[in-house]
């Protein structure tokens, strides 16, 4: 399987390259990724934010606002530091082991089903709704760098608990799927910025499961 196979390459250490730079490359790829995917949904937050402290009159608009950007993008970086090694160990015995990479299409299609299912939870609903919410809960935001940049850290926290389902199909299928990106980008958008963000979030649930139980069935149709 294409997604499989790209999967395991997005992890692995390039030839004469130590981990800390593959850690490098992968965190590149991986922000670079993310700003692309999530500014759609990102830009809206941080224009709220810029009124909420335009109110105080404050001339650094957007210098806070940027700072603000860079907090939120700063909790996804962690965030892929966090998910390299992981995926770098279960690649690593993917290769080493071929029967584990014959069930890698399989497990791929158990992910998508699993992120799919978990549209329709109370988790989902509660992270989705904190992820809509107003910077500040839509009161003034004292003006200054230190609170612009906990306001972009918070919101990228709710953002990455509210989609982190979606971003694991992004994850299994390989980050440099342009396709696959494009589909979870416009669902994470649709969600977070259409007023019934919580009918579209389960709509979005059916078809990625659907998706998922057609890919195992394909899978197992073909073995």
């Amino acid at each position: 399987m294409p997604g499989g196979w790209t999967m395991s390459m997005m992890w692995m250490r390039m030839p004469g390259h130590t981990w800390g730079e593959a850690t490098a490359s992968f965190l590149a790829m991986w922000v670079a990724m993310m700003a692309a995917m999530m500014l759609p949904s990102q830009v809206p937050v941080l224009w709220r934010y810029r009124h909420a402290v335009r109110w105080r009159g404050e001339s650094r608009l957007g210098f806070l606002t940027l700072v603000a950007g860079l907090g939120y993008f700063f909790v996804w970086a962690l965030f892929g530091l966090a998910v390299f090694p992981l995926g770098a160990a279960l690649a690593a015995v993917e290769m080493e082991h071929p029967a584990v990479a014959r069930a890698v299409p399989v497990t791929v299609g158990a992910v998508i089903v699993i992120a799919g299912s978990l549209q329709f939870t109370s988790w989902k609903t509660h992270h989705l709704a904190r992820c809509r919410e107003t910077p500040a809960g839509g009161g003034i935001i004292p003006a200054n760098a230190r609170t612009a940049w906990r306001e972009g850290m918070q919101f990228g926290f709710r953002c990455s608990l509210s989609c982190a389902n979606l971003t694991a199909i992004l994850l299994v299928i390989g980050v440099m799927d342009l396709r696959t990106m494009s589909l979870v980008t416009a669902a994470i958008t649709a969600e977070r910025l259409t007023p019934a963000g919580q009918r579209v979030a389960e709509v979005t649930g059916a078809v990625v499961i659907v998706t998922g139980l057609l890919l195992i069935t394909r899978v197992i149709a073909f073995r």
